[in-house]
């Protein structure tokens, strides 16, 4: 998902209808936010969904056949079912048998039979009903109904955030991805194509004006990131020579968009892929391809079909985020939503409250892109002009377990502080090293917080838990104080303004000589060479680093 820096408008994540939640929570934010017990025994191992809309009075109808393993012997036989208002169940069927059903407290529960430990099943859930629209999409969320610039129907689905529940049946929580993978099969007109994430299985005449379309992935996904887009689309095709081979890239515009895509598109994945696998590692689903899909909303980065509506231009509806002039040269969109592929489709966190770890390595790509393709300074100049985006309003991670997101800060705030990290590293071979590492160590995982941070803190030799602690839980900037005795041989320096035991390495350098120091809420001191004193320059460490550097003048 995307940021929009100049206005402090959040594309992706649907933050209207998932705005913090105030305490006390609901018993449906705890319901939707943890893993209760009817959710605890069963295990998705994969999704098969069908869904025929109707255009015109906006109703859906649908089905998806969840396979599942029983993973522990069950104190009742109840599976937790979320599906949002005003969908509803029809019916439920397992083994050739209708199963009970009901609906409580916002979800629905479904009486199954007993199953045996490690055993797999299917159970078929049919749904219908008027489904929820998104008004202001992607902000509000839901299903977009539209029509392109020559009136003719044009539909997807956005709802990362407000949940895949809102359109189809499923366990709505990112900890549970489908193992085997997922389909998705549209009935639509026979005048529209449709298109879903990773390949066309097949495609198929109803004999009735009507044809269906089957697509499908074979990696794990998130449940908000299988969608559909049905539209007047034309499609045109070439291969990536990449890390892992040959890598299928597909783009999806509207017809009469074609002669435009075709010129524009292809340069900017390219720039795209070459930054991030040689930054990232591989492009993690070259089993599934790549996809580019034109939309009516900005863009989203559902997983091998990346959503575009940026309009063929670079920035960001153009906007450049950072105002320096750098996000004028690429296309936002395609770069930040397709750098979702590796960290939020790739990586995935377990709660929600975790999502800095999709939204500030993504937010960070960007960075890397500008650096891989610009050059180390336009990076550094790039990320620092992020920074006017931070509100330091709340914390990023919030409360666990009830579906709670934190400050919108978790974009540029934590890109801010992966790029504060890698300064002090001044390593940048390590560096890289570690980032293509989280690819390969969490590779088509879920995960949460702590598992990348104590990734880095081992990778790097050092404790870096104070720093994610000041970043990820507090609101204040920390202080770099600094002053130097009467002769200007020793400089004395320490935080203030943090949490205990900040410790935030910093390397401080110019052309010819740097100094590698770790501060911490306790006056230290170190002795200067010759001209070392112009390192401590207000200016340059407030560049590369997203603290406050203080130089004190009334002590002695």
């Amino acid at each position: 998902m995307i940021r929009n820096y100049l206005t402090l408008v959040f594309l992706c994540f649907n933050f209207i209808s998932f705005a913090q939640k105030t305490k006390p929570y609901t018993l449906a934010d705890t319901l939707r936010g943890s893993l209760t017990p009817e959710r605890q025994w069963w295990d998705v191992q994969r999704y098969d969904i069908t869904v025929k809309p109707d255009y015109d009075t906006k109703i859906i109808v649908g089905s998806n056949t969840i396979t599942y393993k029983t993973l522990k012997e069950k104190s009742n036989t109840k599976m937790q079912i979320d599906l949002q208002n005003p969908l509803v169940i029809d019916s439920v069927i397992q083994s050739g048998k209708k199963l009970s059903f009901a609906k409580e407290n916002g979800v629905w529960y479904i009486k199954t039979p007993k199953s045996k430990i490690k055993s797999t099943s299917k159970v078929a859930i049919f749904f219908s009903g008027k489904v929820h629209e998104a008004i202001k999409a992607p902000w509000d969320g839901g299903w977009i109904w539209t029509k392109d610039s020559l009136g003719r129907p044009w539909m997807t689905v956005a709802c990362q955030g407000l949940g895949a529940s809102v359109w189809y049946p499923c366990k709505d929580h990112q900890s549970d991805e489908p193992n085997n993978g997922a389909s998705l099969t549209m009935t639509v007109p026979d005048s529209l194509t449709a298109i879903a994430n990773g390949r066309l299985e097949f495609k198929r005449s109803n004999n009735d004006g009507t044809t269906s379309y089957k697509w499908a992935v074979v990696n794990p996904i998130s449940n908000y990131c299988i969608i559909p887009y049905i539209g007047k689309y034309a499609n045109f095709k070439e291969t990536y020579k990449g890390e892992k081979g040959n890598l299928d890239l597909n783009y999806w515009v509207l017809d009469y968009n074609l002669e435009k895509a075709q010129k524009y598109m292809p340069k900017e994945v390219h720039n795209m892929l070459n930054a991030f696998e040689y930054w990232m590692g591989p492009y993690p689903f070259y089993e599934d391809g790549y996809q580019l899909i034109e939309t009516s909303h900005t863009g989203m980065e559902h997983q091998s079909a990346v959503s575009y509506g940026n309009h063929y231009k670079p920035g960001y509806r153009g906007n450049d985020g950072s105002g320096t002039g750098w996000g004028m040269k690429w296309d936002f969109i395609i770069i930040h939503e397709s750098g979702h592929e590796w960290f939020g489709n790739n990586i995935t966190t377990n709660d929600l409250a975790d999502m800095w770890v999709h939204e500030g390595f993504t937010n960070y790509s960007e960075t890397l892109f500008v650096d891989y393709i610009f050059g180390k300074q336009a990076g550094d100049e790039y990320n620092a002009g992020t920074r006017k985006g931070i509100r330091n309003d709340r914390p990023i991670i919030p409360d666990y377990n009830v579906n709670a997101q934190g400050s919108g800060d978790m974009y540029p705030k934590a890109g801010n502080m992966l790029h504060a990290i890698r300064h002090g590293v001044d390593n940048d071979a390590l560096f890289r090293e570690i980032i293509r590492g989280l690819g390969k160590e969490f590779y088509h995982q879920t995960v949460d917080s702590k598992q990348i941070e104590n990734y880095i803190s081992k990778k790097l030799n050092f404790d870096y838990s104070k720093v994610y602690e000041q970043y990820l839980t507090t609101t204040q900037i920390p202080n770099f104080e600094f002053y130097f005795n009467e002769d200007k041989t020793k400089v004395f320096y320490r935080y203030s303004n943090c949490v205990n035991g900040f410790n935030l390495p910093l390397t401080l350098k110019n052309n010819t000589d740097k100094i590698k120091i770790v501060p911490s809420d306790q006056w230290q001191s170190i002795a200067l060479a010759k001209d070392q004193k112009s390192l401590f320059d207000v200016a340059s460490i407030t560049k590369m680093y997203y603290i406050n550097p203080v130089l004190e003048t009334n002590i002695k």
